[in-house]
């Protein structure tokens, strides 16, 4: 008697599928941010001179100036620029890949939980950068610029270095920006039933000594940019505990209601 072995098990069809499927949105998000590097590459002089408006502003008309001292280093400074542009630009494209991969996955709760939190992380983000490079840069710099001057007879004068300034910014952009995902991180522990709102409030005084830490690292050794960080995460950590109370009393008032769709959920 013959027996038929098929070319591929049907119990790993689905998990062949899964994987051509994410092969495929692979692709699509490196494509996007292929393509956004090639652009953002071309126009680095002009993304350059954008993020160099802050440290411009800072030193007295017509007096600033950026070095560099390594033959090579301009042109790696561009190619940095088009990389950090290039994922800003592209991210909608991969976080839309992402959710497009996940998303046949979940229950229809699941999504509409999950969705908020997909959109609030690029607004909190560039919440933060903005922050950072309208507010922040120009008051760092113009604190850090107040050192020139004349000690012992000699010139105190600022040559920032092209390839540090754009580490500095970058350094800027993605503490604001990533520090500002805090509510992000404690609604997603809230609602997987990790942390509730007594036990965030219980830990404030803990988390206030974490935000400062934080600041301290994520930012230049300076108070004003380390204060500047840490006001706004603990005004979002009192609005995190303020939104984690009214969909605690939200869910409470369902579960009253409806107690078997309380327990589905």
């Amino acid at each position: 008697m013959a027996f038929k072995i098929s070319d591929i098990d049907d119990s790993q069809a689905p998990l062949l599928d899964h994987l051509v499927e994410l092969r495929a949105r692979l692709v699509r998000a490196f494509l996007a941010f292929g393509v956004a590097f090639g652009i953002c590459f071309y126009f680095a002089d002009d993304i350059f001179g954008f993020l160099v408006r802050p440290l411009t502003a800072a030193f007295p008309a017509g007096e600033g100036k950026l070095i560099y001292t390594k033959l090579y280093e301009a042109f790696f400074v561009e190619v940095k620029i088009a990389v950090f542009a290039a994922f800003f630009f592209s991210f909608p494209v991969i976080a839309n890949q992402i959710w497009a991969f996940i998303a046949p996955g979940l229950y229809a709760k699941e999504k509409k939980a999950f969705l908020p939190f997909l959109i609030a992380t690029p607004i909190l983000f560039t919440m933060g950068a903005a922050l950072a490079y309208y507010v922040v840069m120009p008051t760092a710099f113009h604190f850090f610029l107040g050192f020139q001057g004349s000690a012992g007879g000699l010139k105190l004068e600022a040559l920032p270095g092209t390839g540090d300034y754009l580490s500095l910014v970058m350094q800027f952009i993605l503490a604001f920006g990533i520090s500002f995902l805090l509510p992000v991180l404690l609604m997603l522990l809230n609602r997987a039933g990790i942390v509730s709102r007594v036990q965030a409030v219980a830990a404030r005084r803990y988390v206030i000594v974490g935000i400062f830490v934080v600041a301290a690292i994520a930012t230049p050794p300076d108070v004003i940019s380390q204060v500047l960080l840490a006001v706004p995460l603990l005004l979002l950590f009192e609005g995190t505990l303020l939104l984690m109370w009214f969909t605690e009393r939200r869910d409470a008032k369902v579960a009253q209601d409806d107690p078997v769709e309380a327990a589905a959920e």
